[in-house]
């Protein structure tokens, strides 16, 4: 293991969540979304929300530290960080970011976090409708090539096509979210079950995925607040220690014109190895993943680069039945981007902490082990790892 790590130094210690919304949904600003879910994880932790001087987030988030704490009365802000890159590749980054800060004493509480609103500020991932098009889009956009599926897509047919399987382990995948989200009543799919016949029915966006191997586009606004583990034993909630975190990008993946050497990758295989080498353990000893789901191909390649399954062991390995509750690897137990909430991967993170206190709509039996996989197929994804205290 590396030295001066992060390992077993930081908790996660509150989690907080608005109300989700379908997209344009949000009845208030984006802003007051970010309050909102911030208070919710100071009251879960038991601590005032003044005491919070470390803000950490990604994706560009609009809603700026010195603002949040002016408006939170916060005396003193003393440290406020961006993960780069878009999409939800930096959740488990911010968090690996917010931990780094608590480790040198930079801050003593932290809290990430995530809002959208696109009622007020327009969908987020939509294809450009500008006239003209520079740089790498150049290369793309005028053969139809612009939305995140369809560049998406053809990863995930790369490696389909290289490894001899088809549709079924994607749809396993989907029905796995839909149906942990019908447990689970915050889930925007709470209510609405998912068949085999309705996958299979569903539309075509981009094969080979369905309008069920997409995620959804929601607004809300989720928190978490981390301090160190000498701090967390005197709060109000049980603590998940963060055992490991990494964030990065494999050789040469964000070359243009899809440019990237290794083409059929979710861009993990650097990542993983040094999350695992942090933390010390195998996959073997993960009891519950969540990963991002911005389409169904990008978990079922997060998987593979995690060590869960060999390529040519996808088709017997993922099934609904191994990624339910009491199967080899319990996954997106929540429902996940698809069915529960796209607050872009951060509701992923809050159900990891759920999983190690006990507290999740779909709660695996004995849990000591938490992973949480942040991406993927954009440049830099992320991981992070929750044990108990």
């Amino acid at each position: 293991m590396p030295e001066n790590t992060i390992k077993d130094k930081v908790a996660v210690v509150g989690i907080g969540e608005t109300t989700y919304y379908k997209r344009g949904g949000a009845p208030v600003a984006e802003f007051r979304l970010a309050l909102e879910a911030i208070i919710k994880a100071a009251d879960d932790a038991g601590i005032n929300v003044r005491d919070i001087d470390g803000y950490a987030s990604y994706s560009n988030d609009r809603n700026d530290p010195p603002r949040l704490a002016s408006a939170l009365g916060s005396p003193d802000l003393s440290f406020s960080n961006m993960m780069w890159g878009g999409g939800g590749g930096g959740g488990s980054g911010a968090v690996a970011n917010a931990c780094a800060a608590l480790v040198a004493g930079y801050a003593k509480y932290v809290v990430v976090y995530r809002a959208l609103a696109q009622g007020q500020f327009g969908r987020f991932g939509a294809g450009s409708t500008a006239n003209t098009v520079s740089g790498p889009g150049a290369f793309t956009a005028p053969y139809g090539l612009m939305s995140p599926a369809q560049s998406f897509a053809m990863r995930i047919r790369r490696f389909m096509t290289d490894h001899n399987f088809g549709q079924d382990p994607l749809k396993a995948i989907s029905m796995t979210s839909y149906k942990h989200a019908q447990n689970n009543p915050r889930a925007v799919m709470y209510g609405r079950p998912l068949s085999s016949e309705d996958y299979d029915n569903s539309r075509w966006i981009v094969e080979p995925f369905h309008l069920f191997d997409c995620c959804m586009e929601n607004d809300g606004a989720a928190a978490m607040i981390l301090t160190t583990v000498e701090r967390a034993r005197d709060l109000k909630q049980k603590p998940a220690v963060v055992i490991s975190a990494s964030q990065g990008s494999d050789y040469r993946q964000a070359a243009g014109a899809h440019n990237a050497p290794d083409y059929g990758t979710s861009n993990f295989k650097t990542v993983a190895t040094r999350l695992y080498e942090m933390a010390g353990i195998t996959p073997k000893d993960v009891d519950v993943c969540q990963s991002y789901e911005n389409f169904t191909g990008g978990v079922l390649m997060s998987l593979v680069e995690h060590g869960f399954c060999q390529p040519d062991e996808v088709k017997d390995f993922m099934t609904l039945e191994n990624f339910s509750v009491d199967g080899k690897l319990p996954l997106n137990t929540s429902g996940g981007n698809l069915a529960e909430c796209y607050m872009h991967g951060l509701e992923l993170n809050i159900e990891g902490v759920r999983q190690i206190r006990g507290t999740s709509p779909n709660q695996v039996k004995d849990v000591n082990i938490s992973m949480i996989c942040s991406g993927p197929m954009v440049q830099p994804v992320s991981d992070m790892i929750l044990r108990q205290a």
